[in-house]
């Protein structure tokens, strides 16, 4: 072929491609149905064989008639005692026998609903089944002008109202510790401002036991009543009942109480730190965590059998050469992950971490932390995975812009466990054959139009121009472009989950502090 043919070639099949990419632009503005939905199984990354799972759990085991658990003359304790615990008084030891802890494996509910309050954002917990969310107590927040300031109650609100619209979020756990409380008004100060944000399922914790059955009337109220929210709870709890190392904290353990006398689900949450309060060794950090779920899970089983509870692993490490914190490693990634794979072998549902970045900002490290760990725990088939979105600075400070980062970041997690679907049609023999005889480029093919919107997910923020058009719509990098969509989502987005008369009700009944102003539009 000549030069000028070639190239009269080359300017056909590039106006082809052109027109193709037009018309697959114009199918994708018309309709973008979600590629990867919420509650997909993971399970394909196993960071452990299955004979050290079993000798993690049978270690752990061992731990618990060994060393037992501390925990300090209380209801609590005599739980323990009237099930057959040994109890040495003088050092507040319990000693928990295996077979005490297997009679409650084999009563602990295998699968836990968390309810959205439209079944489309319904939680599944069990199996393989992933779920990503929010999560933390952050007690800064990085503001969209670029200050850090304290955290305040309606940050809960307006975050809520951010995520509502960030599909890849799938469940709000309330972000924030409201700094502007005393705390015997935060129990139903935060949940009424998460749920009156979203739809999502909605969890957060009590700081006052006498305080939980305040929370379950109000979702009553929400749920349509106590047969309604025992069947679809809408709200859940994380419990931190112990101290790790095997220590329970007598005052959230009577929180614990408070929620299983109250059949509300929850999750029991341990956070030993490698080579600070559990041991450097991995492996052993495994240990000592399961040791302290299995303890938690048999306290709750002799409580309420089958209670709606999930393992909460939530292991991190210390960085060795400071003593501090550290969220966005591989070795948080891996406990995360190898937690996940023993849940599934003991047939708990679980709620662990990821996305917890020590970056102070939005920047290349807060995401290649968040990436790494998001996807470990996800692949793993983690079932709620909160801190997901949002987080920064070693789980102390959250910002809005990074809520919007983190759900494209988590969306393209959730592309990765659809996988790839192999079928005869897929393997596109004939299509091959067709398009190689034929245009020579796939663009225009018909399989390629039918595809483009269930094989393929389109971040809503991350950026594929090219340079050209990228400089043309103003250069911003990615944080601009997230803190522009976070601007525009708070300025125009107003959810009303709670009715107007709901509303009403809840204000009468309880002491709700939010103004009803900071719930509208500006006039």
């Amino acid at each position: 072929m000549s030069g000028k043919r070639r190239a009269g070639a080359e300017n056909k099949r590039a106006g082809g491609r052109r027109g193709a990419a037009r018309r697959r632009t114009a199918s994708a503005e018309r309709s973008s149905p979600a590629v990867a939905p919420a509650g997909l199984s993971g399970g394909a990354y196993r960071p452990l064989r299955q004979g050290d799972v079993e000798r993690i759990v049978g270690a752990a085991m061992e731990v618990l008639e060994r060393t037992g658990i501390e925990v300090h003359p209380s209801p609590c304790r005599e739980v323990f005692r009237a099930a057959g615990c040994r109890i040495d008084e003088d050092a507040d030891r319990v000693y928990i026998g295996h077979k005490l802890v297997e009679r409650s494996l084999e009563t602990a509910a295998r699968k836990v609903l968390l309810a959205g309050r439209s079944p489309q954002h319904d939680l599944e917990l069990g199996g393989q089944r992933v779920y990503m969310g929010t999560g933390g107590q952050a007690v800064k927040i990085l503001d969209l002008d670029g200050t850090v300031r304290e955290t305040r109650l309606s940050d809960n609100y307006d975050i809520g109202r951010l995520c509502d619209t960030l599909e890849h979020i799938h469940f709000y756990m309330r972000p924030v510790v409201p700094r502007d409380l005393p705390n015997e008004q935060i129990d139903i100060n935060q949940f009424y401002a998460c749920l009156a944000a979203t739809e999502k399922h909605v969890m957060a914790n009590a700081y006052l036991p006498e305080k939980v059955a305040e929370q379950r009337a109000m979702a009553e109220v929400l749920a349509g009543g106590a047969e309604a929210l025992d069947r679809r709870p809408i709200i859940s709890y994380s419990n931190c009942w112990t101290v790790s190392p095997l220590r329970y904290a007598t005052e959230t353990v009577e929180i614990l109480d408070q929620i299983v006398a109250h059949g509300l689900p929850v999750a029991i949450s341990s956070a030993p730190q490698a080579g600070a309060t559990s041991p450097a060794a991995l492996a052993g950090t495994l240990v000592q965590i399961i040791a302290e779920q299995l303890s938690g899970i048999t306290y709750v089983n002799l409580l309420n059998p089958g209670h709606p509870l999930m393992m909460g692993c939530v292991p991190a490490q210390a960085d060795l050469r400071s003593g501090a914190f550290v969220g966005g490693s591989a070795e948080f990634a891996l406990l995360n992950a190898a937690c996940a794979q023993i849940a599934q072998h003991l047939e708990i549902p679980i709620y662990n971490s990821s996305g917890i970045s020590d970056s102070k900002v939005p920047d290349a490290q807060a995401g290649a932390e968040k990436g790494v760990t998001g996807l470990a725990a996800a692949l793993a088939g983690s079932n709620y995975i909160h801190h997901s979105a949002g987080f920064l600075e070693s789980l102390l400070t959250v910002a809005y812009e990074q809520y919007v980062i983190d759900n494209d970041v988590n969306g393209e997690i959730m592309r990765m466990l659809k996988g790839i679907e192999v079928t005869e049609e897929s393997l596109s023999i004939a299509v091959i054959d067709e398009v190689c005889k034929g245009p020579g480029h796939f663009l225009g093919h018909a399989q390629t139009l039918a595809l483009m919107n269930s094989e393929y997910l389109y971040p809503s923020l991350l950026d594929r121009d090219n340079r050209d058009d990228w400089e043309q719509k103003g250069a911003r990098d990615l944080r601009e472009a997230a803190r522009e969509k976070a601007r525009k989502v708070l300025a125009e987005h107003w959810p009303q989950p709670i009715s107007p008369d709901l509303d009403a009700e809840l204000r009468r009944r309880f002491e709700i502090v939010l103004p009803v102003r900071a719930m509208r539009p500006a006039a």
